[in-house]
């Protein structure tokens, strides 16, 4: 079996109405790499790049989306909403306001960006996949964020939930194998 290469992996989904650079972004974070064609997504995909932090790999697989977005704009406060209905209630969040080097195109001003992210209690990154500004320090502020929220294994634990009939999925007991 092959030895794991990190320590923990966390997953990061990028949604957003259709346009807004999602794909960009994630080029730009795990290729260091920016296309000026833009070819819509379809369905799903996703990129894996590991970081250390804390002095622990860390492996984020970042989903990247498509789909619903493409036939109907959805708001800020939407997408937020559909977050608090359908993730864990401790999943960390963070707004991003890319295509902040388009100035003169400027749909939303950074005041209401970071107006927003204050309301629902998140952080907020003016970024740009094209000129590579705050991509990087957005996903380890993020990943960074996860991790202080990750509880730590003690290194001798039995690894065994004792609290119910059934073990946890994927953790193996040290006493009976």
């Amino acid at each position: 079996m092959a030895k794991k290469t990190y320590d923990l992996l966390f997953k990061l989904l990028l949604i957003g109405d259709s346009g807004v650079g999602k794909t960009c972004v994630l080029f730009r974070f795990s290729d260091d790499a920016f296309n000026t064609t833009f070819i819509s997504t379809i369905g799903i995909d996703f990129k894996i790049k590991t970081v250390e932090l804390q002095g622990k790999k860390i492996k984020l697989q970042i989903w990247d989306t498509a789909g619903q977005e493409r036939f109907h704009t959805i708001t800020t406060s939407k997408w937020l909403r559909n977050i608090d209905e359908h993730a864990n209630e401790d999943v960390e969040r963070m707004l991003l306001g890319n295509k902040c080097d388009m100035e003169d195109k400027r749909v939303v001003p950074k005041a209401k960006g970071e107006q927003i992210a204050r309301e629902h209690g998140i952080r907020f990154f003016e970024t740009s996949a094209k000129a590579n500004i705050n991509i990087e320090k957005a996903f380890l502020t993020l990943a960074e964020d996860i991790l202080r929220k990750t509880p730590v294994k003690e290194p001798n634990s039995e690894n065994v939930d004792i609290s119910s009939g059934s073990g946890v999925t994927g953790w193996k007991s040290k006493c009976c194998s």
